[in-house]
């Protein structure tokens, strides 16, 4: 026969569901009133049901290029992706045989999630001018006229892919570490015995088994990478992203239209985790099939 519940429980379920609504609330708003109708306002209650908000989205946001700031996003959040994905992996790889100065750089690639955001933000943001006031002193000394057309290092593939990478690196390594830390050498010890080399172990051996680990240190890359506002706000140069147009755009927008913005853009955080997800499920299904292939 169950025990009867005690008021600790349904205190701790209290506390739980609060955690919860506090937690999804927020979006589940933004959701709602995103829908609102042709003369809704940015509060409820709703005023009728509509994606006028969406359509007045596709048209564009005043002199806002949304569209061309969600583009760069997404390009800057898969080259971010797959830089996390091969060094963390290669990095896990090294950290496992073990090096000298391992401490070391260990401390050094998390520190950065010690250090406020802005303020990485603003380090890479002055050490980019800084080379760019280097590049000027010597385009004078040399008379290189090519050097004082450069423009600015500063870009979305330079200082901001920098930056975004001293916020991710350090999850996919610490990913890398934990998944390592449970991997069992008997895998490549007998690849090695069936006259496999190195390359052929890590490719055939290593990484399918390490594959949805693999998959999981992307979904951190690329969602990270997105959603990043402080380290993209001192070192993006000239062209914003997708959230640094959003934070602007919460000082000018007075309609519905920047919450149909918000529904967008968790639209495509949601894509991105349930395509993760479902690749993570093939994999494990796949070499699951393998495994009953190999027994019979």
């Amino acid at each position: 026969m169950d025990r009867p519940r005690g008021l600790a429980f349904y205190l701790l379920a209290g506390v739980f569901a609060l955690y919860v609504l506090f937690l999804y609330g927020p979006t589940l708003t933004i959701l709602a009133l995103s829908f609102q109708g042709p003369s809704g306002g940015l509060t409820f209650p709703m005023n009728g049901v509509s994606t006028h908000w969406f359509a007045k989205l596709w048209e564009g946001v005043g002199v806002v290029d949304i569209w061309a700031a969600l583009r760069r996003s997404l390009a800057l959040g898969l080259v971010v992706m797959a830089l996390t994905v091969t060094i963390a992996f290669y990095a896990g790889l090294a950290f496992r045989k073990g090096f000298r100065g391992a401490g070391l750089v260990f401390a050094l690639a998390v520190s950065s999630l010690i250090v406020p955001s802005i303020v990485v933000s603003l380090g890479i943001g002055l050490e980019f001018r800084l080379l760019d006031d280097a590049i000027k002193a010597l385009a004078a000394a040399t008379g290189w006229g090519f050097l004082e057309d450069h423009g600015t290092l500063m870009g979305l593939y330079t200082s901001a892919l920098g930056a975004h990478l001293t916020w991710t690196l350090p999850f996919g390594l610490l990913i890398m570490f934990a998944v390592f830390n449970r991997f069992d050498p008997a895998y490549e010890e007998a690849a090695r015995d069936l006259g496999a080399s190195g390359p052929q172990t890590l490719r055939h051996v290593v990484v399918p088994i390490l594959a949805p680990a693999l998959v999981g240190v992307a979904l951190f890359g690329f969602t990270l990478s997105f959603d990043e506002l402080a380290r993209t706000s001192q070192a993006i140069g000239g062209r914003n992203t997708l959230p640094l147009e959003l934070q602007g755009l919460t000082t000018t927008v007075t309609t519905p239209e920047i919450y149909a913005l918000g529904t967008m853009t968790t639209a495509v955080s949601a894509l991105v985790i349930g395509t993760a997800l479902g690749l993570t499920l093939w994999l494990q299904k796949r070499r699951a099939r393998r495994a009953m292939a190999g027994l019979r």
